[in-house]
């Protein structure tokens, strides 16, 4: 039996425009997720989260499954449209309400509220103004961060800044494949650096608190030991990994990751003391681990989110998928959290997403495996010393799932769109029964 330390934190994660609906109720203004999901062919179907899952009326309810679930902790996202609906100046208190609300009812259930500043729901009016790669905009970010601080720290004692900012700055900016759409990328790169500068800001605004962030983080293997995958391997790894986590926790940027670049940006972006901002200690770190990657070099010059690798091709590994395509296999999970641990300074390491889209409405025998699966890499990293501290299944709910619309499923509830019934699946019975014996 595979068991976790008492104290081990046992949540589930969600995120605003994915599950909240409601999305010009009481004040709220547009995000860049509106507005690309409201363009035709950008996502699957022509789905939009103007319903979703119906969240923002349906809080109590799910906040009664997390309870009925045993949940520890919720991760959930704030929309930065629904606390200021044009990105900066005037605060809509019908926004703060809300969550006001929603933290209220999950410490009455006894759940620890964790939420999540950035979950890439930009305000419509910064896009306008030059979106993530303009500076102001991470002034703004900690404006807004101050003002939700200010509303909640009284009752919120975990603060996470970002969401992924590796998906908002390269699907976002480089290849147009999430909002707000764009394929630029030199500003994907400068998107990155003020992301993370945001991150910095952000957290010198909201004191007395424990402040992370959340990277999307992935082991990188190479297809073969030729020079050219060995060379494609260090890449991806470069651009999906280090460039967040080296300005992070090490205070620069890999200087390989800049020498790939050179032919894209000088990184003139970068002024003096931005990394000083980025790099203030952390009180810890949020990894989102869904699949390893597999990849080669020397293939032929194709538009890539890992700028400055367009002749990277990734490859397929032989594992089993999931319904959405990605590749299964715990082991990357395993050895990305010891190499965290090996290879940059110690901090508190929490899973903050994992999980996986399958084609089974309510008897989710497959999920049960995934997540099983990646839950004895967890318990495997803890007895070899890594300091993981908890685990965020995603998702609570199925829910609108970006680019692929409503048809790819992650919840541990299923969620009737038609009718917004939800139905505990297997998964979350069996997820349950995980945080009542503290193990597997």
């Amino acid at each position: 039996m595979s068991t976790f330390e008492p104290g081990f934190l046992w949540g589930a994660a969600t995120s605003s425009y994915q599950i909240e609906g409601a999305t010009a109720e009481d004040g709220r203004g547009p995000s860049i997720w509106d507005t690309f999901a409201a363009t035709p062919g950008k996502v699957d179907h022509g789905d939009t989260g103007d319903v979703a899952a119906d969240h923002y009326h349906r809080y109590r309810d799910d906040v009664t499954l997390m309870k009925d679930l045993g949940l520890g902790a919720y991760r959930f996202s704030i929309a930065w449209p629904r606390i200021q609906p044009t990105g900066s100046g005037a605060v809509e208190q019908r926004g703060l309400d809300f969550y006001r609300r929603l933290v209220d009812t999950l410490l009455e259930h006894g759940i620890q509220p964790w939420p999540t500043l950035y979950h890439w729901d930009l305000p419509q009016p910064l896009e306008d103004a030059g979106g993530w790669p303009d500076r102001d905009t991470a002034q703004r970010f900690a404006d807004y961060a101050a003002i939700v601080h200010d509303a909640l720290a009284d009752r919120v004692t975990h603060w996470t800044t970002l969401n992924e900012p590796w998906c908002s700055a390269f699907l976002g900016y480089a290849t147009g494949r999430h909002a707000p759409g764009r394929q630029e990328p030199g500003n994907a790169v400068r998107a990155a650096h003020h992301l993370l500068l945001g991150h910095g800001l952000a957290a010198e605004a909201m004191p007395d608190s424990t402040v992370g962030l959340t990277l999307n983080l992935t082991h990188v293997s190479p297809a073969t030991r030729a020079e050219p995958d060995l060379d494609a391997a260090r890449r991806i790894d470069g651009m999906q990994n280090r460039l967040f986590l080296d300005p992070v926790l090490l205070g620069e940027y890999p200087a390989d990751v800049q020498a790939d670049l050179a032919g894209v940006t000088a990184f003139d972006h970068v002024l003096p003391g931005d990394l000083k901002t980025i790099s203030a200690p952390l009180d810890f770190l949020g990894i989102n681990y869904y699949s390893p990657m597999l990849v080669a070099g020397g293939g032929t010059p194709r538009p890539s989110a890992y700028v400055g690798s367009d002749r990277v091709t990734q490859i397929d590994g032989g594992r089993p998928r999931t319904s959405i395509g990605w590749e299964i296999d715990a082991r990357g999970l395993l050895s990305l959290l010891i190499r965290l641990n090996r290879d940059y300074p110690a901090i508190p390491l929490y899973v903050t997403e994992n999980g996986a889209a399958f084609d089974e409405p309510v008897h989710d025998t497959a999920r049960i495996a995934y997540l099983e699966g990646h839950l004895r890499a967890c318990a495997t990293a803890v007895a070899r010393g890594v300091p993981l501290k908890g685990y965020f299944a995603w998702s609570l709910l199925d829910n609108f799932e970006w680019s692929y619309g409503y048809a790819q499923r992650f919840g541990l509830v299923h969620v009737d769109y038609e009718t917004q019934q939800r139905t505990l699946k297997d998964s979350a019975r069996w997820y349950a029964g995980v945080i009542t014996r503290q193990g597997l």
